[in-house]
């Protein structure tokens, strides 16, 4: 038997995100965009070590920051079927608005962006027209 090269529903590109506070992050995306945890490996000390979280047809890897790997912020796009309601949860989860959900002309989106509790800046669209109008 054949073992694949990547596991079952990865793209071939995943994010890792190093974060102070790991598990506020999970608890963010669970309650923003649904996520759910896949795979989680705990130090003796309590602190992730390496956790996994699918949001949709993706996964996201990350850990708990440490001296050896800082937490530093990184900014992401997320497609969802209603950037409104995406956002509005974003909110309640903890997040800050950086912008609030709109289309520029032009553009086939309606975007919106939210810094997550630990710093993180997720861009939220929905692809609203095909030409920009």
């Amino acid at each position: 038997m054949k073992i694949p090269y990547k596991p079952q529903g990865f793209a071939s590109v995943s994010v890792y995100i190093m974060a102070d506070g790991a598990q506020r992050l999970i608890d963010f995306l669970k309650q923003t965009f649904d996520a759910r945890q896949t795979r989680r490996t705990d130090l003796p000390d309590g602190s992730i070590m390496h956790v996994e979280v699918q949001i949709d047809d993706t996964v996201v890897m990350m850990a708990d920051a440490s001296e050896e790997f800082p937490a530093f912020p990184v900014w992401l796009h997320v497609y969802v079927p209603d950037v409104d309601v995406t956002y509005q949860q974003a909110l309640e989860a903890g997040g800050v608005s950086v912008q609030e959900p709109s289309q520029r002309e032009g553009e086939p989106d309606r975007r919106g962006g939210v810094k997550d509790p630990c710093g993180n800046t997720w861009w939220i669209a929905t692809q609203v027209s095909l030409d920009g109008a």
